[in-house]
């Protein structure tokens, strides 16, 4: 006779679970209900994924970050060659 469905499942999990641990990780964050049904309801109309939503968000905030900051702005721009003086090796043989 198999097994049902459920014990299947829980012993997948149970075999995989460290290898699932190591490779992600879980936010336990809450966001007011109003503004997740919102959320959830923009991501449903237009096809996205919450994962996207964060990496795009991510994404936008690192731009965002870069605008001050002129290190970040080059990584992000794949611009590799620095200054002497933006280096912190330099800065530290500066001191």
């Amino acid at each position: 006779m198999e097994k049902p469905r459920a014990i299947k499942d829980k012993r997948y999990e149970d075999k995989h679970k460290d290898k699932r641990k190591a490779a992600s990780m879980i936010w336990g964050t809450s966001v007011p209900k109003e503004k997740a049904e919102e959320i959830n309801g923009f991501l449903a109309k237009y096809g996205f994924t919450k994962i996207q939503l964060i990496e795009e968000g991510y994404k936008a905030l690192v731009e965002r970050a870069a605008e001050n900051d002129l290190g970040l702005a080059k990584i992000i721009d794949d611009y590799d060659d620095f200054f002497g003086f933006e280096t912190e090796e330099s800065k530290k043989e500066n001191k």
